[in-house]
């Protein structure tokens, strides 16, 4: 099954699935930067899309970047909503102690697009009881 996804990118900027069956395509940077330690910027990718409704691209880390350079995307996943036309940008972060140079066309991220439901919030006065209740963060303990 394919998804049909207009699109408008640069030459040579267009997303690309880097192997069949990739969940994941990656974008690239139409900019040359230093990202330095510690520090963020939105890096352009020169592409545009239009997706149908019922559906979300989002955009996460390439895992290379994130496990030899400290390179993610700082809002993971970033979100593109199907009414979304603008120009589609990464937030990228070095959380390493090392300034790292982006060239023009390096692979910044991933873009994945899902299907997803719209919720319909019932107003109630209390939720039905369910074996975890109202345990938040580390109630499942420590193994």
């Amino acid at each position: 099954m394919s998804l049909e996804v207009l699109i408008i990118a640069e030459p040579g900027f267009e997303p690309v699935y880097a192997k069949p069956g990739d969940a994941g395509c990656d974008l690239r940077s139409t900019q040359s930067l230093i990202l330095p330690a510690g520090e963020r910027a939105l890096v352009k990718t020169g592409v545009r899309i239009a997706m149908p409704a019922g559906y979300v691209g989002l955009v996460h880390p390439r895992s290379g970047l994130a496990a030899k350079h400290g390179i993610t995307v700082l809002n993971t996943p970033g979100t593109v909503d199907s009414g979304y036309r603008g120009e589609l940008m990464v937030t990228l972060y070095n959380s390493s102690k090392e300034d790292f140079k982006i060239e023009t066309g390096d692979r910044i991220a991933q873009l994945v697009f899902q299907r997803f439901e719209t919720a319909r919030f019932i107003p109630v006065t209390e939720l039905p009881e369910s074996s975890r209740g109202d345990s938040g963060f580390g109630s499942s303990g420590v193994n």
